[in-house]
Formats: C-alpha cells, sequence, structure tokens
C-alpha cells in the first residue's frame, strides 16, 4: 500500500473538518468537479490582499512593484510544476477560456487572412478553409467539444472524433482515418472526467504529426493528479484549472510552445496586452502578455503557486500511487455489489480517480441524494460529457472522485451509501 497520511493531510483543510446533514462527517468525494483548499492556499491569498494589493505591471510605486513580483513569481512557480517556462504560461480565468483562446486564434487568423491581412509568421497554421478539419475524441468534456464546434459553424471545417470501445477507452484504430492530410489541429482530453480514462497522448500525438496537425490537450483531470512535464508530451497547448489543483477559482493556465503562441492573433484584446496603441490600428506584446488583456488575478495566482508548493512537498508520484489505490479498492468494492456497473475501464491500468456507475432500477440523481443525507458528497448528472453517457446509453451516471485528502475509509461510506440507496428504493439484490 502506498497510502498518504490522510488525518495529517486534512488537517489543513478547514473545510474538512464541518458536518453536514445534521452531524454527518463530510465525505467529500467531488474532487473532479473542484478541489478543497489547504489552510496555506487560503493564507497565501489573503496575504497578497493584506500586504501586496495592487494592480500588476501598472505604476511604479511600491506596492505595485511588490504585486508584479508575486504575480510573475507565481508564474514562475507555476511553470516549474509542470517543465515549462515562465514566458510560456498564460494565465486564464478557467481551462475554458485557455482552450478558447487556441480556437479563436484559429477563427481570428482564418478572418483575417479572408481580408488580405498580414499574418505573423507562422499563422498560417491557424488558417482554415472549407473542408479542412477539427479531431477531438467521443470522451471530450464540453469545454474541449462547444469551441470546436463553433469554429466549424464559422469557417466551414468539419469536426471528427475518434470513436471509444465498450470498455471506455479510444479507439485508436480510427486514428489513421480519422486523422488525416486535413487535419489542422486534435484536441484531446488526457483523462476523461467521467470515465476516468488516461489517453495514450504519445500515440495520438504521433497520428498528428504525420500529417502536420497542432495537438491540444485538455489536462483538467492530469495536472492536479499525476507527474506532468509538457516539454516531454509533444502537445503543442496544455489546458488546465487551478480549482482542481487545491488553488483558488478564477484562475487556469495556458502552455503553449514558444513559437507557436508568437504566431497566435490574440483572443481578448484591451489593456496590457499591447505594444503600441494609435487611433487607427495597433501592435499587441509578445506572449504571454498578449493573451493578458486587463487586469490580471494576481491574487489568484500566488494562491494556485501556494497550491503548486503543497502539492510539490507531497510529491506528485505519491498523490498519483495514493489515487491508485483508492481506486483500485473502490472499483474492488463496487464490484461486490450486485446490480452496480461502471461506466469506465474496470481496471487501474492507464485510468485516473473517477468513478462513474449506475445503480439498476434507480435514477443516478437518486443514488446521489442517498448519498447526500449520509454526507457523502458525488456528482450526479452527465458531468459536462453527455455524448459520453449516450455511447454508453445511460441519461447520467453517479462519479466519486478521489483525491489526497481521501483515504479508504471514505471509500467505505461510499459504498455503504450505495447499499443505503438500494435498500431505500427497494432494489437490493
Amino acid at each position: 500500500m502506498t497510502l498518504l497520511d490522510v488525518a495529517r493531510i486534512a488537517a489543513d483543510f478547514p473545510i474538512l473538518g464541518r458536518t453536514v446533514r445534521d452531524g454527518q462527517r463530510l465525505v467529500y468525494l467531488d474532487s473532479g468537479a473542484t478541489s478543497q483548499k489547504p489552510r496555506q492556499v487560503l493564507d497565501a491569498e489573503r496575504e497578497f490582499y493584506e500586504k501586496h494589493n495592487a494592480a500588476v505591471h501598472r505604476g511604479a510605486h511600491q506596492l505595485a512593484e511588490e504585486a508584479t513580483d508575486a504575480f510573475e513569481s507565481a508564474r514562475a512557480t507555476i511553470a516549474h510544476f509542470v517543465g515549462a517556462n515562465p514566458e510560456d504560461i498564460v494565465f486564464t480565468k478557467n481551462a475554458t477560456e485557455a482552450i478558447n483562446i487556441v480556437s479563436y486564434a484559429f477563427l481570428n487568423a482564418t478572418l483575417k487572412y479572408a481580408r488580405g491581412v498580414d499574418l505573423p509568421e507562422g499563422a498560417e497554421r491557424f488558417v482554415l478553409t472549407e473542408g479542412d478539419e477539427i479531431v477531438v475524441t467521443e470522451m471530450e468534456h464540453h469545454a474541449n467539444l462547444l469551441p470546436w464546434q463553433e469554429l466549424c459553424s464559422k469557417t466551414g471545417a468539419i469536426l471528427k472524433w475518434i470513436g471509444l470501445t465498450d470498455s471506455g477507452r479510444l479507439n485508436y484504430s480510427e486514428l489513421a482515418t480519422v486523422i488525416t492530410e486535413r487535419t489542422k489541429i486534435v484536441a484531446v482530453t488526457h483523462q476523461s472526467n467521467l470515465l476516468g480514462t488516461v489517453n495514450d497522448v504519445a500515440q495520438i500525438a504521433t497520428a498528428a504529426r504525420r500529417v502536420g496537425a497542432l495537438v491540444l490537450l485538455d489536462a483538467c483531470q492530469s495536472v492536479p493528479h499525476m507527474p506532468i512535464d509538457v516539454s516531454s508530451l509533444d502537445v503543442d497547448f496544455v489546458a488546465w484549472s487551478g480549482h482542481k489543483m487545491l488553488g483558488p477559482l478564477g484562475i487556469g493556465c495556458l502552455w503553449g510552445r514558444a513559437e507557436v503562441l508568437a504566431a497566435m492573433p490574440p483572443f481578448i484584446t484591451g489593456g496590457s496586452m499591447i505594444e503600441t496603441v494609435h487611433m487607427d490600428h495597433s501592435t499587441f506584446a509578445a506572449p504571454p502578455k498578449r493573451f493578458e488583456a486587463g487586469v490580471p488575478m494576481a491574487a489568484q495566482a500566488v494562491g494556485l503557486a501556494a497550491a503548486v508548493d503543497y502539492l510539490n512537498a507531497i510529491g506528485m508520484d505519491k498523490v498519483q500511487a495514493h489515487e491508485h489505490e483508492l481506486t483500485k479498492y473502490a472499483l474492488s468494492e463496487i464490484a461486490t455489489i450486485p446490480g452496480v456497473r461502471v461506466i469506465g475501464p474496470l481496471d487501474t491500468n492507464e485510468r485516473g480517480s473517477a468513478v462513474s456507475f449506475v445503480v439498476e432500477d434507480i435514477h443516478p440523481h437518486d443514488v446521489g441524494q442517498i448519498l447526500d443525507e449520509h454526507g457523502v458528497e458525488v456528482r450526479v448528472g452527465h458531468h459536462c460529457a453527455w455524448p459520453v453517457c449516450r455511447r454508453y446509453n445511460v441519461p447520467a451516471t453517479t462519479r466519486a472522485t478521489f483525491y489526497l485528502y481521501n483515504g479508504l475509509d471514505d471509500v467505505d461510506a461510499l459504498i455503504s451509501g450505495i447499499r443505503s440507496a438500494q435498500k431505500f428504493f427497494g432494489v437490493s439484490v
């Protein structure tokens, strides 16, 4: 067993000490939606506001200098966490915005090219013509599906996708036919938020490189849970959210290869992202500032850096091993309950800690309600992955997601709650 000292870790999270539903112990199994925050993160954000609050990259006074130093130091800390250079990390408000930055780069480059506007070197990779292709997978979160649907509807590009097997994994045999010479970008999730499947990024990237396509990785469910080195992934973009990795709400990150970011038109324009401004034209700053219009989220960046420090102190290899043991135990225990079916891989090979399931003859929302009455907080619904539910012919699922502050007793509480739901609805076998 490679379990962490959960009691010690949980003591750092004030919210985990409260009770819910008339004194029930809080069993938080919804970290896939958002993680809880340790005291160290809360203190870091509070200290910024109490001691250094000012608009960064503006003003020459001491507070502005301190705020700017804290903001850029946070960028460096976060960059180091994923093996990146600081200048290649763009701060966004979440991963959805990060992905939209890339999708709108295609749209803006395409529109400018059509009007004969000069584009920077390398920007031709972002120009779409009717019939060009964008590839996703059938397991994408809506955040990595809708931006590409919209882009296709505006440009005449064609959206294609890699399908799923019955076991909840990508059908890699389709790569050669889905990814073609017309493919401009392949946008895939690293780890499915519903199935828990960890995808073979190297295999997908190799197929994309053969045809000169860009690759974007949605890493919302991987950066918080496993060691990640963006420079070794052979992709062009990586997007993730801070709030899923112990950090504050309202901050996300987009990593991009330096030469690719330099070629991209901006998504949002305004203050901070400019080089020069005239009444009839403007020029834009180099990345990452080009993509950070307006006053940035300095306190949130400082909080996210504190979250990174917290995770580094534990060790991401240990976090991953801990979640592996919890997932292995949960899958084995769920298998002992008649009438319960896991939607996703049934083993822990290339699998994360999201465990989605359905209980025969009980709607997932009803299962979630009974679990909530027992203090077990899970997610119910389609998890912003509606096509996945359709693929497996379920209206929704109940999903438990484990993190570093969960222990085996939390899994036991989940199993007990499922059995209680069966008993309540009279479907015990």
